[in-house]
């Protein structure tokens, strides 16, 4: 097959992180039972009339600023007209004059598989989401849910900047990154609020661009790195047998691994686009995209830097912390109520995680798993003590410190009972003792093991070896 490359632009939909829809004051919940979050204004009623939502324009705001974006000091909503049946309204409010942001550029860092690139920007617009279409093969029929009518939606629009299906799940997990720590959107692509149209084309070095196609609606990182291999091969395969690449709209399936073409692409004209007359011009001032600015929350790379710098942790460990920002939160509110930060940050990546449910939520409090941790740090309890405190806490929202007291599983650091627990060990191993005079040091484990066994698992192992090897007459021998 001869030469190609691959160019590829995307359009990715972000669903914002706002209480009430775009346009309408009814609920953004997701998963409630289908045609119960709407009204007269998501679902086109006549005589209903949209009501701009305020911070979806804030939200939109953070995206453009934290995209390197310039935003426009004014703005429109524009109508594009188009009958599909999720669709109620037959149009769709969203923006094409007037962009709130433009002109942006992204930096991906390196990783694994690629060098460090840039994505350029071309805009970042607001516009309400459709309704969804519910299938049922048995029956052959089709329902449709206007939940997700008025959803409100970002749509960010890059230049055909990526050149491999590798450059673009980097960028997304990058885009993710931006977007989920500035605020903006939880980026959950299982539930639909990050979904993606891949714009590919293929033509020989040194030559124009060729036609592309636009592959709709991808909604996972595994599907999105097949389809555009998938394409970019199809599309290989018609120029390399003396066929034309037809511009088209079409579907990736996963289970066939073959994207389907579904319709003709669209230009923009036949969506006879027009201002939204329901809908004044929005003004912003460049004091509101201060304000905006000063108030973004600490990117993920700046999490980092500071779990780092003023923390101490290692960086791989900063990195997994920060994977999810509702578990970076939780780690700082533990250290907030006193845990120190490595302690809090190893039991995070190994206990706390093993729990923690979708959206990185924790069934436990930070105050409470700082009061754990707390006590583990002063040698009050056992490791392997906290790990079963924790377990209780999870299913019994139990005291640590409370249970601690009700159960006697403080660790054992009475002098006298550690040197008669020691003593006694010494006495009824004799084995051993000798094979730790000889030379084998794993009897020392062995030895120290017993004697943890004697005090119940109360003992503090380092205390109990240091004793050991006093009485062994080997001090400092480990």
């Amino acid at each position: 097959m001869e030469k190609y490359e691959v160019v590829i632009g995307l359009e990715v939909h972000v669903e914002l992180r706002t209480q009430t829809k775009i346009f309408c004051g009814c609920a953004t919940r997701f998963q409630a039972p289908a045609n119960t979050l709407c009204c007269p204004v998501c679902t086109g009623q006549p005589g209903s009339l949209p009501r701009l939502n305020r911070r979806v324009v804030e939200h939109g705001i953070a995206a453009g600023l934290v995209l390197g974006c310039k935003i426009q000091e004014q703005t429109r909503m524009d109508r594009k007209n188009y009958f599909y049946p999720d669709l109620p309204k037959s149009y769709q409010i969203s923006q094409l004059y007037a962009p709130l942001a433009y002109d942006g550029e992204v930096r991906v860092p390196q990783t694994k598989e690629t060098e460090a690139f840039s994505v350029r920007i071309h805009e970042v617009h607001m516009e309400e989401d459709a309704g969804k279409l519910i299938h049922c093969a048995q029956t052959k029929t089709s329902l449709i849910d206007y939940n997700r009518c008025g959803i409100p939606l970002l749509e960010i629009v890059t230049e055909p900047d990526l050149r491999s299906a590798v450059q673009v799940d980097a960028f997304l997990r990058r885009l993710r990154d931006l977007l989920v720590y500035a605020g903006v959107s939880d980026c959950r692509m299982q539930e639909g609020s990050m979904r993606v149209d891949v714009n590919l084309s293929v033509h020989r070095p040194d030559t124009p661009y060729g036609t592309r196609t636009e592959m709709k609606n991808l909604s996972s990182l595994r599907s999105i790195r097949q389809a555009i291999t998938e394409e970019a091969g199809r599309q290989m395969s018609v120029l390399c047998a003396g066929g034309l690449v037809r511009q088209q709209t079409r579907r990736f399936d996963e289970a066939t691994g073959k994207s389907v073409a579904m319709r003709t692409k669209e230009n923009a004209v036949e969506y006879r686009y027009f201002p939204e007359p329901d809908i004044p011009l929005i003004c912003i001032p460049p004091e509101w995209v201060k304000k905006i600015q000063e108030a973004l929350p600490k990117s993920r790379e700046e999490r980092v830097s500071h779990y780092g710098r003023e923390l101490g942790l290692g960086e791989y460990d900063a990195w997994q912390l920060t994977e999810e920002v509702e578990i970076a939160d939780f780690f700082e509110r533990t250290v907030s109520f006193g845990a120190p930060p490595k302690l809090a940050a190893g039991f995070l990546l190994t206990e706390v995680l093993r729990v923690a449910g979708e959206g990185g939520t924790i069934p436990v409090s930070p105050a409470a798993l700082a009061e754990l941790l707390g006590m583990l740090s002063q040698g009050e309890i056992s490791r392997t003590t906290a790990k079963e405190i924790f377990s209780r806490m999870v299913t019994e929202q139990i005291s640590p410190k409370e249970y601690v007291k009700a159960q006697g599983v403080f660790l054992v650091s009475d002098e006298e009972t550690l040197q008669a627990a020691v003593a006694e060990v010494l006495q009824v191993n004799p084995a051993a003792v000798q094979d730790y005079r000889n030379g084998k040091q794993k009897a020392i484990g062995f030895l120290v093991g017993q004697t943890m066994k004697a005090l119940q698992g109360r003992g503090k192992a380092d205390r109990i070896r240091e004793l050991l090897t006093e009485r062994l007459g080997c001090a400092g021998i480990r």
